[in-house]
């Protein structure tokens, strides 16, 4: 037991990134947390973390025995949850990000609905606009759209989202309707980083990948901003189905050059290596899943 909190203790000291942060975060004092972290390096006869008053940082031996002190933490984790699994509530704290208006719009409400089952949870939601490594960030897991660039992570697909052009019907009325995705050259049209890069949209035509560069009076990284700029009738504007279906629905846009849409992209949950995922982030996952799948095709175009 006591080999198995000093590395409890070390691998709460590199996550948290000090002494006096993983002290909190075991509910321990720092004197005891300093005499697991050194009687583990004198046992193991190597320095894992070099200290300084402020930050610790890991040593390359400290680096490879994270990983494995990872592994064995969540083994034991699992054998516990095996004996309590049909008699535990989930518990504990379950940190996740999203993407900012997909987040506000779907992931916000379905944690919301979990805590409102499950009173012992308590969640922590970062919305962003920007991938971050969920370890470095003691996430558990995030909501990612589109390609996935970390090959370390588990992904669970949840649905798909085509990405739609659309403008006011009173801007089509007014500076006509494309027919090709080149006519957008000739078009106002607002821009939303994140979805496209640049000003450079991206159709399929003819079985090829073309790329449009188009100009406009508004770019925004804000999706809700471009959305209503085009509700206004500024321009055309990009964005994927979800975030404007309700809009198309009540006849504030129009969904145009659909024939020319790329491929949807995919929507999925990911997380750390299966292995070291806690049981109860693994209920929260069994239970999310389903319910994007649901929101998702609701708001299919």
């Amino acid at each position: 037991m006591d080999k198995l909190r000093a590395m409890a203790a070390f691998a709460a000291i590199a996550e948290r990134g000090s002494l006096t942060a993983a002290a909190a975060a075991l509910d321990s004092s720092l004197p005891a947390v300093v005499r697991l972290l050194a009687g583990l390096e004198k046992q193991l006869g190597v320095r894992l973390l070099n200290r300084t008053t402020r930050r610790s940082a890991l040593t390359d031996e400290g680096r490879d025995y994270l990983e494995r002190c990872r592994r064995v933490l969540a083994e034991v984790e699992q054998a516990d949850s095996a004996i309590t699994e049909g008699q535990q509530r989930p518990s504990g704290r379950l940190a996740l990000t999203a993407p900012v208006l997909f987040g506000r719009l779907h992931v916000a409400p379905l944690v919301a609905a979990y805590l409102a089952r499950h009173a012992e949870v308590k969640a922590e939601l970062l919305l962003l606009d920007r991938n971050v490594d969920l370890i470095e960030e003691g996430l558990n897991l995030a909501v990612r759209i589109g390609k996935l660039a970390d090959s370390s992570l588990v992904a669970v697909a949840c649905g798909r989202t085509q990405r739609v052009v659309c403008a006011s019907p009173a801007y089509l009325r007014r500076a006509g309707t494309p027919k090709s995705p080149e006519d957008l050259r000739a078009h106002r049209c607002i821009g939303f980083i994140g979805l496209s890069r640049g000003q450079d949209w991206e159709f399929v035509k003819r079985g090829r990948t073309v790329r449009v560069r188009v100009d406009g009076p508004l770019v925004t990284n804000q999706g809700d901003t471009a959305i209503e700029a085009c509700r206004l009738g500024l321009g055309c504007g990009i964005f994927l189905s979800y975030q404007v279906r309700d809009a198309i629905a009540a006849g504030e846009l129009k969904a145009v050059l659909q024939a020319y849409a790329p491929p949807p992209l995919a929507v999925s949950i990911v997380y750390p290596h299966a292995r070291l995922l806690p049981r109860r982030v693994r209920a929260f996952v069994d239970w999310l899943r389903p319910e994007l799948e649901r929101r998702l095709l609701a708001s299919s175009p």
